[in-house]
């Protein structure tokens, strides 16, 4: 089975679910799943709370990055993977898992995608999303005390101590490996339909 991964990076908040749902809307019919990297967060079930709250989610070592890489080779060789799950409230790898058959196109989306290197010279189109950093750090507030249960100064003091440096030391400098760049505000239709064309030229090559 010709195989297709499209890598898509880009700093936390910075609208990369957005721009992945545009790609698959564009994509309607086409064999396709997604490898998410915030499935791979490493578990952190032996630390105590206090420890877990303040660990560097950021940083690329907080993923487990051989395990995701496993996974992507499974999928293009035409085998099926169980995805892990996480508890980003509770900051460990839950029990359950998800099941992701093969598929002709493979999305790996997450902050640090381009950033590993193993991961990304596994990619055939590379994207990267950009977004002002106060855009994405309004996001990321408005997320995690919504959705994950956090308090503004925890989400204030994460976003100093270790988000921003890590963007600016990790995920920033990745943008330089991005086949396209695609801002997540405003109009973005044709950055999206340039990168639909190149999968599909891909599809077709491979």
């Amino acid at each position: 089975m010709n195989v297709v991964v499209l890598g898509i990076a880009g700093g936390s908040a910075s609208g990369k679910t957005t721009v992945t749902n545009k790609i698959l809307q564009a994509l309607n019919g086409e064999s396709l799943v997604v490898l998410d990297q915030d499935a791979y967060y490493r578990d952190l079930s032996h630390l105590p709370m206090e420890q877990r709250r303040v660990f560097n989610f950021d940083h690329p070592d907080a993923f487990d990055n051989q395990l995701m890489i496993s996974h992507l080779d499974t999928l293009r060789s035409g085998q099926g993977v169980e995805k892990p799950t996480y508890s980003f409230k509770e900051y460990i790898r839950m029990s359950g898992t998800v099941r992701v058959e093969p598929a002709r196109i493979i999305i790996v989306e997450g902050i640090l995608v381009l950033a590993t290197s193993e991961l990304s010279k596994r990619m055939d189109v590379k994207i990267f999303v950009e977004a002002e950093d106060d855009i994405r750090f309004i996001r990321r507030l408005n997320r995690d005390v919504k959705e994950r249960g956090r308090d503004i100064d925890a989400v204030v003091r994460q976003y100093l101590e270790t988000v921003r440096p890590m963007h600016l030391t990790f995920v920033e400098p990745s943008k330089r490996y991005a086949d396209v760049i695609i801002p997540s505000a405003g109009p973005n239709d044709v950055a999206i339909g340039v990168v639909v064309s190149a999968i599909r030229q891909q599809l077709r090559e491979n």
